[in-house]
């Protein structure tokens, strides 16, 4: 089994803070989420069977309340961090998928994979809300911490760049329009 540190996130719980780190394990057959509390002891809380094949990224929600996972069975899971129940599957991307972001309220997740575009649902209700288009795989994206506006980046280096260099660009969605 191979384990991977992914997130180190403080939340709190009813009565108190607690230090998570959630790793993932992966078998040859699925893929579990091992909780594991109080830095640097890492005593295991419990473990999850979260996807049928390898969780690549997780993000929790800026208000504590969930917390998503991505796999590469192209799914997006969200999860209730007090319950540690799946509550809702967003299964629009058809690649692994690569990231994960919540916005600054918590209200909307975005994902993206090697499809070209990024997928915005409400949290919710899993609704989608944009379904922003790239001309490229997605390898990050970001919500500012505090409006409704998204960074991302994709591999878009193929015939519009030198290939004798690195290059990279970031892209925004969400700006207002000036008209």
């Amino acid at each position: 089994m191979h384990v991977l540190f992914k997130e180190f996130q403080r939340f709190h719980t009813r009565h108190n803070i607690m230090k998570i780190i959630i790793k993932t394990i992966t078998s040859s057959e699925n893929s579990y989420l091992k909780l594991c509390c109080y830095y640097p002891e890492l005593k295991l809380i419990q473990s999850i069977n979260a996807h049928p094949s390898n969780c690549i990224c997780i993000k929790f929600d800026p208000t504590g309340k969930y917390f998503a996972t991505g796999s590469a069975d192209a799914l997006v899971s969200l999860w209730d961090v007090d319950e540690l129940v799946c509550v809702r599957c967003f299964s629009r991307l058809d690649w692994p998928v690569r990231t994960l972001s919540f916005s600054h309220d918590g209200k909307m997740l975005a994902s993206a994979s090697e499809d070209h575009f990024i997928d915005i649902a409400e949290v919710e209700t899993g609704e989608k809300l944009w379904e922003v288009q790239c001309e490229s795989p997605t390898f990050t994206v970001a919500w500012h911490p505090k409006r409704p506006l998204l960074a991302y980046a994709c591999d878009d280096k193929e015939g519009k760049y030198d290939s004798n260099r690195e290059a990279g660009t970031v892209k925004l969605f969400g700006l207002p329009n000036d008209s």
